[in-house]
């Protein structure tokens, strides 16, 4: 289950990529744009403000995310990235840090870029830190006890879940998009007694709880702590800092 809360605890750090990405997105006058992993619908929310004569369309995965979406007047629905097919007035696809749980997003990038009209704009970010300290810290505590049975056969994301500006770029422009790839590493200041924890709680670690007893869960917080805060070290001034690279793709349909 994903926690809204959880995930908007850090909003302004999880926002700055998404704004990094819209902003590069030319589309005038867009008929339909569609936030595919809306989540708690915070983001979803300036797709209507700046192209506010648009329809609007959400899809989520995540039935506690829509909901909080809904909650903001989103008209979000539930649905797998998978299932969801565009209308014939979809100008703008927007995804944000969500195409990383799919395992064939990129067959999708390029069916999409087959069945968007020309000039319509296909535009996504995903984490580039799967081989980040922290992600290596979440596997390598799962394989010692007592985590091992309940986390045997967890399917962890590796730096292989997504590829390179260079990599995605190569794979649009085949598919006869004209592409703006890039990345860029955040440097994230967080606060807090366990920051980087609390960060990935929201996110990398919600398989892993939700495998985990109650009791577990708690050893399992408890034990990665000190492994965190080896790799990220708190500044005497409070300060814990968190590098966080993001792959970024623009690509708009050629015709």
């Amino acid at each position: 289950m994903w926690n809204p809360d959880a995930y908007l605890a850090f909003a302004d750090h999880r926002g700055r990529p998404f704004y990094d990405l819209i902003t590069r997105v030319a589309a005038e006058a867009p008929r339909r744009v569609v936030d595919l992993g809306c989540g708690p619908g915070n983001l979803t929310e300036t797709l209507a403000q700046r192209w506010p004569a648009a329809a609007l369309e959400a899809w989520d995965s995540s039935p506690e995310m829509v909901a909080a979406a809904k909650d903001r007047g989103i008209e979000a629905q539930v649905g797998a990235i998978e299932d969801w097919e565009p209308q014939p007035d979809t100008d703008v696809v927007i995804t944000n840090a969500a195409l990383q749980w799919v395992p064939t997003h990129r067959e999708l990038l390029v069916r999409w870029a087959g069945q968007l009209a020309p000039g319509a704009w296909v535009a996504f970010q995903v984490p580039g830190n799967f081989d980040a300290p922290s992600h290596r810290a979440v596997r390598e505590l799962a394989r010692r006890e007592p985590f091992v049975e309940p986390l045997r056969d967890m399917p962890w994301r590796d730096a292989g879940q997504v590829d390179t500006p260079t990599q995605y770029a190569g794979l649009l422009t085949d598919a006869g998009c004209a592409v703006d790839a890039w990345e860029t590493t955040y440097t994230h200041q967080l606060s807090g007694e366990t920051p980087v924890l609390d960060w990935i709680a929201g996110t990398a670690l919600t398989q892993v709880k939700g495998r985990l007893s109650e009791q577990m869960w708690e050893q399992y917080r408890q034990a990665i702590i000190p492994m965190l805060a080896e790799d990220y070290p708190k500044r005497d001034d409070g300060i814990t800092f968190f590098p966080f690279r993001r792959v970024f793709v623009v690509a708009q349909i050629a015709g």
